[in-house]
C-alpha cells in the first residue's frame, strides 16, 4: 500500500512556525557556546593572555593541587571577585564591557592575566 502525501495547508502560520522554532534553536546554540577557559596551575593563569568579544565567558579552574586561588579584576568600568577558589573549582565571569584588563589572584600576587574584550 502507497502513503499519500498530503500537500500542506498551512500558509503563513506554517512559515511563521518553522521560522520561529529555526530562531529559537540558533538563539539556544548561542547561548550555549562554551566558555574561554583558563587554567590556574603551577601558581600561573594559562595561557596568559585572551581575547574575546564583549559578552563571552571566561570560566577560571583551579588545577593547581593543593592550592588555594582568588581571582579578580578591579576597574573603573568592571570588576569581580570569585572568593577563594578551592582546588578543582571553578568560577565563570562573562566580561560585559569592551576594554583591556589585568585579572589578578590575591593570593598570589606574580599570577596576571591579560584580557582583552573586543566590541
Amino acid at each position: 500500500m502507497r502513503a499519500r502525501l498530503i500537500p500542506s495547508r498551512t500558509g503563513k502560520f506554517g512559515f511563521q512556525m518553522t521560522a520561529a522554532i529555526v530562531g529559537g534553536l540558533l538563539a539556544g546554540a548561542a547561548l550555549g557556546a562554551s566558555p574561554y577557559v583558563i587554567s590556574q596551575k603551577d601558581r600561573e593563569f594559562r595561557p596568559q593572555e585572551i581575547v574575546i568579544k564583549r559578552g563571552e565567558t571566561i570560566r577560571f579552574i583551579n588545577d593547581d593541587g593543593e592550592l588555594l586561588h582568588h581571582t579578580y579584576l578591579s576597574s573603573d568600568t568592571f570588576e569581580f571577585d570569585s572568593g577563594d577558589q578551592q582546588p578543582g573549582s571553578q568560577f565563570d565571569v562573562v566580561f560585559s564591557v569592551a576594554g583591556d584588563y589585568t585579572v589578578l589572584c590575591g593570593i598570589h600576587p606574580k599570577m596576571k592575566l591579560g584580557v582583552h574584550v573586543k566590541k
